[in-house]
C-alpha cells in the first residue's frame, strides 16, 4: 500500500512520479566528468535539485558528493572558505545565487582557478535560478567556457502527462481532468504534484485503491483549482500585499512594486526583466525606475525575510525571480484590480506618463528640485527636465516637451515667480498647457514676490502661495502633501465614475 503523500509529493524529491527533464542526461554526464565545473539554472519548481539528487543515486555517488545551501547559514560559512582547500571532492551548490556578491566573485574565481589547474580532485556544482550563471559570468568573463552550464527550462505537456499517469499507476486511479492538470501546471513538476495531490484528497483517496479497476476520480479543475488557492492564500496573501505596497502604502502613488508583480505574474517562468517591462509600460516608466535604480527594490526585498524567501532581485541583470512555483500560481490567479483595492490603491490603471509635470523659471530651480525629490518619495510620477536630460539629448527638444505640457501630464504645477513671464521656455510650456485652464489641470505655486496683478489668468484657479522668506523645507513637505492629497482624491473619483 502508498499513501498519497509519498506518490504526490508537495516537496522533496518525488520517488514514485519522478520525471526525467530534457536535460537529464547532460546533467548526469556532466556530474561524471572530474573537476569541470557546472552551472545548472533554470526556473523555480520545475526540478533542478531534483535532478541531480536523481543523477547521483543512479551513478553511485551520493555518498561521495557533499550537497549545501546558500539559505543555509552554516552552509554559507562553509561556501566561503571553500576557495581555500584543496581536494575537496564533488560539492554541490544549492541556490548559490542568494550568496552576496563577494561569495559569488570568490566561487567564480575558484571555478576558473580549479579549470586552469584541471583539478581533478576538486568539482563544484552550481545550482541557481535563470541566468544565475550571468553573473559569475561577468566577474570573470572567460569562465564562460571552462564549465559546463545547464540551463532546465519549464517542461512540456507530454512530460507533466507523464508525471500524472506515473502517480495514477501507484496509487491505481484514473483522473477524468488529467490533461487538464497537465496544462495548469504551467511546465513545473512542483504545482503538477500539488493540483493532482487535491484531486485525490478531493475523492477521497489517500492509500492505493485496493480493486482491480482502477478507481475513476471525476473531479473538476476548476474545483481543484479553488482549494489549492484557499490553501494558498493565507500565507502568500500577505507576503503579496506586503511586496505590493513597499515600505509604506501610498495611495496616491503608481503603485510600482504591485505593477511589478503584475507584470511578473504574466511571465512564462516567472522571471521578469525589468528594463523591458518598463520599456513596454511608458506610463509607469518614472515611478518603476525610481524604485530600482535608488535601490529601493533591492532594499525591500533584502529587510524581508518571508519576502526573500520567494522574491529575488539580480541587480546585475535586472532580473526579479520567483522562487517558489506555489507563490506564482497564486499571484497568477489575482484579479489585479480586486487585489489593488483590498491592499488600499484605488486603481491600477493610470492616463498619461506623468501625474505632475513642473513649469518652472531655471532661477526657482531649488523649489522644483525640491518639490520633485519630495512627490517621487511618494512614488508619484513627475516630469522634472534635469531628471530627463539623457531622454532629451538628440530629440527635438520642442517635440519632445510640448506633449508633455499639452496632454502626456495629469497636473501641471507653475511656479509663478517675476522671474517665470520673461523665461522663453515658460513661455513655450504655458502656450501648451494654457487650453488646460479650463479642465481642473494647472495648479498654480504664487511666489510672494511675484508683481501684482501679473498673469491674472491663474487667480481664476485655487493655488498656493510660497513666501521665499518663510522656511523651505516646511513649505516643500506641506505643497508636496496637497498635491498627493489632490491626486489621491482624483484616483478615488476617477475609480468610482
Amino acid at each position: 500500500m502508498t499513501r498519497l503523500d509519498e506518490v504526490f509529493k508537495k516537496s522533496g524529491v518525488p520517488t514514485h512520479t519522478f520525471v526525467e527533464p530534457a536535460e537529464y542526461i547532460r546533467v548526469k554526464s556532466g556530474l561524471q566528468v572530474p573537476g569541470r565545473g557546472m552551472i545548472i539554472e533554470g526556473p523555480s519548481g520545475i526540478g533542478k535539485t531534483s535532478c541531480i539528487k536523481r543523477a547521483l543515486d543512479e551513478l553511485g555517488l551520493v555518498e561521495t558528493v557533499l550537497m549545501l545551501s546558500a539559505r543555509k547559514a552554516d552552509d554559507v560559512v562553509l561556501i566561503n572558505e571553500l576557495p581555500a582547500m584543496k581536494g575537496v571532492g564533488t560539492v554541490i551548490i544549492d541556490d548559490f545565487h542568494r550568496l552576496d556578491e563577494g561569495g559569488r566573485r570568490k566561487l567564480s574565481d575558484y571555478l576558473k582557478i580549479l579549470a586552469d589547474e584541471e583539478d581533478g580532485a576538486s568539482k563544484i556544482v552550481l545550482i541557481g535560478i535563470n541566468r544565475a550563471g550571468q553573473t559569475l559570468v561577468e566577474y570573470s568573463p572567460d569562465l564562460l567556457h571552462r564549465v559546463e552550464v545547464i540551463r532546465v527550462g519549464r517542461t512540456n505537456q507530454e512530460r507533466i502527462r507523464s508525471l500524472i499517469s506515473l502517480g495514477e499507476s501507484a496509487l491505481n486511479c484514473r483522473i477524468s481532468v488529467a490533461d487538464e492538470i497537465s496544462e495548469e501546471a504551467e511546465g513545473s513538476f512542483a504545482m503538477a504534484q500539488i493540483l493532482c495531490s487535491e484531486a485525490c484528497l478531493q475523492a477521497g483517496l489517500i492509500i492505493t485503491h485496493e480493486d482491480k479497476s482502477p478507481l475513476a476520480i471525476d473531479i473538476s479543475l476548476p474545483a481543484i483549482r479553488e482549494k489549492v488557492l484557499e490553501e494558498l492564500n493565507p500565507r502568500f496573501f500577505p507576503l503579496a500585499r506586503d511586496f505590493a505596497t513597499g515600505k509604506k502604502l501610498r495611495r496616491e502613488g503608481r503603485a510600482p512594486y504591485l505593477h511589478l508583480l503584475s507584470w511578473l505574474s504574466r511571465t512564462n517562468e516567472g522571471v521578469l526583466d525589468t528594463r523591458e517591462a518598463v520599456a513596454r509600460n511608458g506610463e509607469m516608466k518614472a515611478s518603476v525606475l525610481q524604485v530600482i535604480d535608488k535601490g529601493h527594490l533591492s532594499a525591500l526585498i533584502d529587510d524581508s525575510d518571508s519576502i526573500k524567501e520567494l522574491i529575488h532581485f539580480e541587480h546585475k541583470t535586472n532580473l526579479l525571480t520567483i522562487e517558489d512555483p506555489k507563490f506564482l500560481y497564486f499571484i497568477r490567479h489575482l484579479i489585479w484590480t480586486n487585489f489593488a483595492r483590498q491592499v488600499g490603491y484605488s486603481g491600477i490603471m493610470f492616463r498619461g506618463d506623468y501625474d505632475f509635470a513642473l513649469s518652472f523659471a531655471g532661477q526657482d530651480r531649488e523649489v522644483a528640485e525640491g518639490l520633485f525629490n519630495k512627490l517621487q518619495d511618494r512614488e508619484v510620477s513627475v516630469f522634472y527636465d534635469k531628471n530627463e536630460q539623457h531622454r532629451i539629448l538628440a530629440n527635438d527638444v520642442e517635440e519632445y516637451l510640448a506633449p508633455i505640457y499639452r496632454s502626456s501630464s495629469l497636473f501641471v504645477i507653475v511656479l509663478y515667480s517675476h522671474h517665470y513671464p520673461v523665461k522663453i521656455w515658460t513661455k513655450f510650456e504655458s502656450d501648451n498647457f494654457k487650453h488646460r485652464f479650463g479642465e481642473n489641470c494647472i495648479i498654480p505655486i504664487w511666489f510672494n514676490d511675484a508683481p501684482a496683478g501679473m498673469l491674472d489668468e491663474t487667480r481664476k484657479v485655487g493655488g498656493i502661495t510660497f513666501d521665499r522668506a518663510g522656511d523651505f523645507e516646511t513649505q516643500i513637505n506641506y505643497i508636496s502633501s496637497i498635491m498627493c492629497a489632490k491626486l489621491e482624491e482624483f484616483r478615488r473619483n476617477e475609480n468610482t465614475d
